[in-house]
């Protein structure tokens, strides 16, 4: 089995962020970042190359497949901000929550475990970080740190 290809890094969150183009959604990126801290209370940690992620976790799923990965996160793309919701992805109750709560949020397209945004005008903030929350609390739950 090869290693996997995002993991945690040494370059600082900051550092990422001043380099984020355009600077739309660099600007956009340190709004979402302090919105992830508040929730979270962590200090982020980049993974891989574009991701920011709040806290991290262990599991191995069915196939046997050790994985470690970010609790919760996003990544400051050109085109669109993703958005890391692993609660969601974990439990299905979760997802479903979420799928009430992104009903409310605005304009947004989804993944598996990932909501896209194109730009923060188009969301409501305030919905966001209820997900966030959500999330969050069920990733604590699901494994505890």
């Amino acid at each position: 089995m090869s290693d996997p290809k995002t993991i945690p890094t040494e370059v600082a969150v900051s550092e990422f962020i001043a380099a984020v183009e355009p600077e739309g959604k660099r600007e956009e990126a340190k709004v979402i970042d302090a919105i992830f801290r508040k929730v979270t209370g962590k200090q982020p940690k980049m993974w891989g190359p574009s991701i920011i992620g709040y806290g991290d976790y262990r599991t191995t799923y069915e196939s046997g497949r050790d994985v470690h990965w970010l609790r919760t996160g996003f990544s400051p793309r050109k085109a669109k901000h993703s958005f890391y919701f692993m609660g969601g992805y974990c439990d299905a109750a979760a997802g479903k929550r979420r799928e009430a709560m992104l009903a409310k949020m605005g304009k947004h397209s989804t993944g598996k475990s990932c909501v896209y945004v194109n730009k923060l005008a188009d969301i409501d903030l305030t919905v966001l970080e209820e997900i966030i929350a959500d999330d969050w609390a069920e990733m604590n739950r699901l494994y505890p740190a």
